[in-house]
């Protein structure tokens, strides 16, 4: 075959050769973009544990708060006693498993004293034993209001918190400092800062849905887990949160985005998203 044969026959052929290349790369990179962006059963399965942990102490935060509402916030200009004397009846009314007293601490504060029931007392689906101590100091123009629930158990899970908050200035502040073990996960803890959200149309605390924010920490056997709580919307008797997410950044260096929404609430599920990869929705086991 001459020279000139050979180059007429390459001129042939070459766009094809280069059409089928170009396809089967082109068709490798696809697959190989779809099989990174999906988790891996053993992903899902450790976001799903996770997640499960997440749920969980969010629930005992959420359960402190329960417990700082169930006196209402003061009520700016009002003797500080007189209104605690009312806030005690109404209570007693309300909550007929618990009752308070309120005793002096000394000329500018006042202490109630809610003791629940031996066998525990339903409050807003959660079950809560024990005694709770609140401190209102002020009173008419600032109103400060600590409470100590070291002395309580929610849902059978002792409390080491402090909740309160601050009243009768530009704005009211509600903080909750939670910590202890997460329920039912042998072997990992919490710690949460978390302030509550007010939304228009909803009392802070109180009422039938409870908003919070806030860092926090998770820590097991394989570390500490970095932990922020975005906007987390809590429905009276409901395990899950119904909106809000939670972003926890691993030990591992991975970082798991979970969303809380209505549509999966209802069926007791949450969406995850892990570093890049594409969503998954998992059930959420309490």
């Amino acid at each position: 075959m001459g020279i000139a044969e050979r180059q007429r026959r390459n001129a042939t052929l070459l766009p094809e050769t280069f059409m089928r290349r170009a396809t089967c790369l082109a068709l490798a990179v696809l697959a190989t973009a779809c099989g990174d962006n999906s988790l891996t059963q053993g992903e899902i399965n450790d976001a799903t544990a996770r997640v499960e942990r997440v749920a969980a102490s969010a629930h005992v935060v959420r359960g402190a708060l329960e417990v700082l509402g169930l006196m209402p916030v003061y009520s700016c200009g009002e003797p500080r006693r007189s209104f605690l004397n009312r806030a005690v009846e109404g209570l007693s009314a309300t909550v007929s498993c618990a009752t308070a007293t309120v005793s002096p601490v000394d000329d500018v504060t006042d202490a109630v004293v809610v003791k629940f029931a031996d066998g525990g007392c339903s409050v807003h689906g959660l079950r809560l034993t024990g005694q709770a101590v609140l401190e209102y100091r002020g009173g008419e123009d600032l109103m400060e209001m600590h409470a100590d629930l070291r002395d309580m158990t929610v849902d059978g899970q002792p409390l080491q918190a402090k909740v309160g908050y601050g009243t009768c200035s530009d704005e009211t502040r509600l903080f909750a400092d939670v910590e202890g073990n997460v329920p039912g996960r042998a072997g990992h803890s919490f710690h949460v800062v978390s302030n509550v959200g007010k939304r228009e149309g909803l009392p802070i605390i109180g009422g039938t849905s409870l908003v919070f924010d806030g860092p926090g920490e998770l820590t097991g056997p394989s570390g500490t887990d970095r932990l922020t709580f975005t906007a987390l919307e809590y429905e009276v008797g409901n395990y899950l949160p119904k909106e809000g997410t939670a972003l926890l950044e691993t030990s591992e260096g991975r970082t798991l985005k979970i969303h809380f929404q209505p549509v999966l609430w209802r069926v007791g599920k949450a969406e995850i998203t892990v570093d890049d990869k594409d969503p998954v929705t998992v059930p959420v086991l309490r």
